[in-house]
């Protein structure tokens, strides 16, 4: 009978891991992600002041875009391929280091240069902060992926949504140098992340001995599938398809958050302080998307959620450029919602492909989470130079299609399949 004791042990140990102390630090987690993106989220808020002061065009806007972005597109898989080897618990508070110094320089800045280096060190922060912060929030899911890394995105959702809405009664009203006021959001971040440090290098000390035991290959438990039954092809096919997925959604996603201030304020000439309040709308529309997206998918599992959340978006997106001020801001919103539900969905899916790689998977796909929105966002920028932002606004929902590439994904990339 003692092989039968695994089986038996398994539920308490996942009931275990899913307690009080353990949705602290996911909680943890997700109010340092939180106050993060509210930092990040302060320089596209910055666009129209930075564009009237220093006399940019839109492609400059979509550069300052790509150097924020790119930076942490291009850095988070490196980061997290280091630190599914040699993990580092206090990485997380270095991280939010890079925020720090990137916002006082961006609050000081007075030349496009410094304005782009501002940009790029904020974007390493995030280099940095997310596929470790994704990491321990796996580890302390206790087997509620899905939920556990959509209460973490969430966070990040939030401090976007307030990003806009900061901009619009502090930033704007007090100019550029104000950002500064916001590195005492950095402080208290980097506060909490080293409490969330030593909790994760007591855990990793705690499983070291479970670690060394022999583990059954190709089954799952608790923590997850420990092997993926698919042949690296599949595999390698399956993660070029979430790429696709997270192409259409993010660059889609990058004609609304970069532009939607000036698509409103152009074509029903609101002002600055209305648009940006439209634009926490949108970004409150999406805080939505992604709880419901992480615990719809844990019932009903991954692919149903991408095929609603990529699919479902498109004809409120078709519409939108055709409706008034009302209905584009209701649109908006409704497609910010639907389209948000996948994130989490995308990458629980890709970790059960590529099991042992938490680290990898989660700075591959935020990573290109952001770079695939920066050079969106780079190249709708000079698209609205040559035509005008409500061309932008009509052919991008078009890249929504590409969410019938979800036909060809497995349906259970971790699991042993039946005859």
């Amino acid at each position: 009978m003692a092989a039968g004791t695994a089986p038996a042990a398994a539920p308490a140990a996942a009931a275990a891991s899913a307690n009080g102390t353990t949705f602290a630090v996911i909680l943890s987690l997700s109010f340092c992600h939180l106050l993060n993106d509210m930092m990040q989220s302060l320089v596209p808020a910055l666009y129209p002041i930075l564009k009237d002061s220093y006399a940019l065009s839109f492609g400059q806007i979509g550069l300052i875009t790509l150097a924020f972005q790119c930076t942490a597109s291009m850095l988070q898989p490196v980061v997290g391929m280091y630190t599914d080897k040699h993990p580092q618990p206090y990485s997380l508070m270095v991280g939010m280091g890079f925020t720090l110094v990137g916002l006082l320089l961006m609050s000081r800045a007075d030349s496009y240069p410094l304005i782009l280096l501002a940009a790029a060190l904020i974007g390493m922060g995030s280099s940095v902060f997310h596929p470790e912060a994704s990491r321990v929030a796996r580890m302390a899911a206790g087997g509620r992926y899905g939920l556990a890394q959509s209460l973490f995105q969430v966070g990040g959702n939030m401090g976007s949504a307030a990003g806009p809405l900061l901009a619009a009664f502090i930033v704007v009203p007090a100019g550029q140098q104000s950002i500064v006021w916001f590195s005492a959001a950095a402080f208290v971040a980097m506060a909490v992340l080293f409490q969330v440090g030593g909790w994760y290098s007591r855990r990793r000390a705690e499983s070291k001995g479970a670690a060394s035991k022999p583990a059954v290959r190709g089954k799952t438990g608790p923590a997850g599938p420990t092997l993926s039954v698919l042949s690296r092809g599949r595999v390698a096919a399956a993660v070029a398809i979430l790429v696709a997925l997270l192409f259409s959604k993010n660059v889609y996603s990058a004609s609304l958050g970069s532009y939607f201030t000036f698509y409103l304020i152009e074509k029903f000439g609101v002002e600055v302080q209305t648009a940006q309040l439209y634009l926490f709308a949108f970004l409150v529309g999406i805080v939505a998307g992604t709880i419901a997206g992480g615990i719809v998918g844990d019932k009903v599992g991954r692919i149903p959620v991408m095929w609603f959340s990529i699919v479902g978006a498109l004809p409120f997106a078709l519409m939108l450029p055709y409706a008034n001020l009302f209905w584009t801001g209701v649109l908006a919103v409704t497609v910010a919602a639907i389209m948000a539900s996948a994130f989490s969905a995308i990458l629980v899916y890709a970790q059960e492909l590529l099991p042992g790689r938490v680290g990898l998977v989660a700075g591959m796909f935020f990573g290109f989470s952001f770079g695939l929105g920066g050079l969106g966002a780079a190249a709708l920028g000079q698209l609205a130079d040559l035509t005008s932002i409500d061309t932008v606004y009509k052919v991008t929902p078009f890249l929504l299609l590409l969410g019938l590439l979800t036909a060809f994904l497995p349906r259970r990339p971790g699991a042993a399949r039946h005859p």
